[in-house]
């Protein structure tokens, strides 16, 4: 995948090269084809291909919160002997 995004850079660069140095080009007319057929394809086709790793980093993100929150005790209790003192009576 990266050697074809390298590849692909490298020919949209030589096409705005050609663009901005011909006699009917304009260095505003090598911005676009940049931008349009360089910069915005890869980032499309990057999104597409990056979105398993993404996935894959959120759902371990969410393991790692939900076991440690299973670690600690979020009850809201105050702290202290969990069965309440039996009083003797007099």
């Amino acid at each position: 995948m990266l050697l074809i995004a390298i590849a692909w850079v490298y020919v949209v660069g030589m096409v705005a090269v050609v663009e901005a140095t011909s006699s009917n080009g304009t260095i505003l007319g090598a911005v676009f084809t940049l931008l349009l057929y360089g910069v915005l394809p890869l980032a499309i086709v990057g999104y597409l291909f990056l979105t398993p790793a993404r996935r894959r980093l959120q759902r371990a993100a969410q393991d790692a919160i939900e076991s440690a929150s299973l670690d600690r005790d979020e009850g809201g209790h105050a702290a202290g002997d969990p069965v309440a003192a039996e009083r003797k009576e007099a």
